[in-house]
């Protein structure tokens, strides 16, 4: 038998930290905007004629292999795999991965590949698992690999697909599909790779702490960020894209607020030179300090935009925004 899974990673375009619980429980109204990118991860799981498990990734180069789950390492390498493997208690079976997207990137791969190996591991067992039950295995076991909380944002474009709104409230995670026509968004997007991995410029826990603790300016900036992404969930509804980047540079401006760390000299000077050359707004994926950023832009201006940005060091990525989540085969 063989399971073949993926799942998109995403471009996060506002509200992100507040999808850690309890942050949004404090900012009514709360909600994330994404929209999930063809640049997937793969995960190919292939049953052996033995009880041993063998786990790669491709990625990395790494290899473990144990007599059958029991023998996994779960604080050793390749622990988020070792983990989903313990709880579907898998034996016999190779477990590849690989990811599309560059490491570090800030794009959600780690939770697109959480998604992709959970998913192929429920189908392997045949397990039939509903979609919220299995986002919140991967969140759960994620939070145990990195032993800080986890948002909720990231594993619903990896499951869902498309572009949407993570509404964030009292009586749950709700994700809402945005109206909007996919190809006008796509035509006035740019990603880029700093060929720097990020490194958590924003530090969730500290600022969840902090929140908790009664910061005022962090519990300012998180109200601040709220408001852009209601205000830009309403621009995205209305087609209306000056504002959306209008917004963008507003929640560009308020993620550096609450983290200075969340930028570098050269992110700064890659962003003012895609701004110079047309970019109505732009901002790191995910923690930043590194890995992708995106910009917003006029259609026509965009070979512009991705002139600048190649031209101050950083690499192009070529995608489209993806309507299908997870996908599961069986060659």
């Amino acid at each position: 038998m063989r399971i073949d899974s993926s799942a998109p990673t995403r471009i996060d375009l506002a509200g992100g930290t507040l999808d850690i619980w309890p942050l949004y429980l404090f900012h009514e109204h709360a909600q994330t905007l994404n929209a999930a990118i063809s640049l997937r991860a793969h995960c190919s799981i292939r049953a052996r004629s033995d009880a041993r498990v063998r786990l790669v990734s491709e990625d990395t180069g790494v290899e473990v292999e144990a007599d059958g789950w029991q023998g996994l390492d779960v604080s050793g390498a390749l622990p988020l795999l070792a983990r989903l493997v313990h709880y579907f208690k898998v034996s016999g079976a190779d477990i590849v991965t690989r990811s599309e997207s560059p490491f570090g990137a800030g794009i959600a791969g780690s939770s697109a590949l959480n998604v992709a190996v959970a998913g192929g591991l429920a189908a392997f067992t045949d397990r039939e698992i509903a979609a919220e039950a299995l986002l919140a295995i991967a969140m759960n076991v994620e939070a145990q690999v990195i032993s800080v909380p986890t948002g909720a944002q990231d594993y619903r474009p990896a499951y869902y697909g498309g572009v949407s709104s993570v509404k964030l409230s009292i009586d749950g995670v709700r994700r809402v599909p945005l109206e909007l026509d996919p190809q006008e968004l796509e035509s006035r997007l740019v990603l880029a790779y700093t060929k720097a991995s990020r490194n958590s410029g924003i530090n969730n826990w500290d600022v969840m702490k902090r929140h908790i603790d009664g910061d005022a300016e962090v519990i300012a900036c998180f109200a601040r960020i709220r408001d852009i992404a209601v205000a830009m969930r309403d621009a995205l509804a209305r087609g209306d894209w000056p504002d959306v980047g209008r917004q963008l540079q507003l929640e560009w401006a308020n993620r550096k607020r609450l983290a200075p760390g969340v930028t570098t000299p050269d992110i700064d000077r890659m962003i003012g030179a895609a701004e110079s050359a047309g970019a109505l707004g732009a901002k790191v994926c995910g923690a930043g300090g590194g890995g992708c950023l995106f910009c917003f832009a006029d259609p026509g201006d965009v070979p512009a935009v991705r002139e600048a940005l190649a031209a101050n060091g950083a690499d192009i990525l070529d995608f489209h925004l993806e309507q299908q989540g997870l996908r599961i085969t069986r060659p």
